[in-house]
């Protein structure tokens, strides 16, 4: 053999093991947008890392806000493979826009409740409901009674003691906006909120902030997810659930895969994974309200025969018109 035909076929040799080894050994990357809590993360990062050695999964957290901006900016051609836990007003803009693969034949959504079928390109993740949410410690310490209202919480006394995402960046945020301009009009609700915002301590950035807020003392009182609020009573925090009047306030978020995406056997392999294991373990271990016909999810302390409020409405359309008249 010659000393030329030598060199290239010691290269075409190695580039038949890059080939067979995966490009020298580096694992296939998945990539996930996600606006799930940080203990839901966690969780998610372990059951990932367990089942998917092999491949090089990143999740990448985004306020829901921007979340769902970055992918709509973005388009199909994100780096982004799937996009999960996102509240579903957005997950229909990026299905119109597009930017979803359309799920059709793929999975079997007979299993799940009528409500949270509302789209081909994204399947449900969980049921999210809001509530007026106290520590009771520090209302004690204050002297101050507790709130039963969306009403109460205008008193003067909870001046800068109430903590509320911001309807712009959190789906939660805007859960409470959305609910009571079903309840009382959108004249209503609109004043409503410039007269709370007198007693507002923050409108955070994540739908986690006030209670988070209710832990540290910062806040003695918050809009915030009920099922947070179960997670740090059953670690013994002094907080208190009280149902708002009304019902509970609710979103359903989701997840989908980037149009295109869904070719790749990796990418389809981790979302096969989440729709048919890991969702109802993320449900039984931290969001047990229903989203599936056939289980009912259990957990200590949290609220039994939950009425929730009137949802309707929750359109892309109706959400971007909404939050441009949001100005705090």
């Amino acid at each position: 053999m010659t000393k030329q035909r030598r060199i290239r076929f010691i290269a075409a040799a190695i580039l038949m093991l890059l080939l067979l080894t995966g490009c020298g050994g580096r694992k296939e990357r998945v990539l996930i947008y996600t606006s799930a809590e940080d203990y839901r993360m966690k969780y998610l990062a372990q059951r990932l890392g367990e089942e998917f050695p092999d491949y090089d999964i990143i999740l990448e957290y985004m306020s829901t806000g921007n979340h769902a901006a970055k992918l709509l900016a973005e388009g199909v051609d994100t780096d982004c493979d799937i996009t999960y836990d996102l509240e579903y007003s957005y997950l229909s803009q990026l299905a119109e826009e597009g930017v979803l693969a359309d799920l059709s034949g793929m999975y079997d959504t007979s299993v799940y409740i009528q409500d949270a079928l509302q789209s081909p390109c994204y399947l449900v993740e969980n049921r999210t409901s809001g509530a007026i949410i106290v520590n009771t410690r520090v209302l004690e310490q204050r002297g101050l009674p507790e709130p039963v209202s969306y009403q109460d919480l205008l008193r003067p006394e909870y001046r800068g003691l109430i903590s509320m995402p911001s309807p712009k960046a959190s789906g939660t945020g805007y859960m409470f906006l959305k609910c009571l301009v079903n309840r009382w009009g959108e004249e209503r609700a609109f004043a409503y909120f410039d007269q709370l915002t007198e007693n507002i301590l923050q409108y955070t950035s994540s739908g986690s902030g006030p209670v988070n807020a209710l832990i540290q003392g910062e806040a003695a009182v918050g809009l915030g997810m009920v099922s947070q609020a179960v997670l740090e009573i059953n670690q013994g925090a002094p907080l208190k659930i009280i149902p708002p009047e009304g019902g509970f306030p609710y979103a359903f978020y989701g997840q989908g895969m980037i149009r295109g995406k869904e070719e790749r056997a990796a990418v389809k392999e981790v979302f096969d994974f989440l729709i048919n294991t890991y969702n109802d373990e993320n449900n039984a271990l931290f969001l047990p309200e229903q989203i599936y016909r056939d289980v009912v999810y259990t957990m200590e302390n949290y609220p039994s025969d939950m009425t929730y409020s009137d949802m309707t409405g929750n359109t892309a359309a109706e959400k971007n018109r909404l939050l441009e008249k949001w100005v705090y």
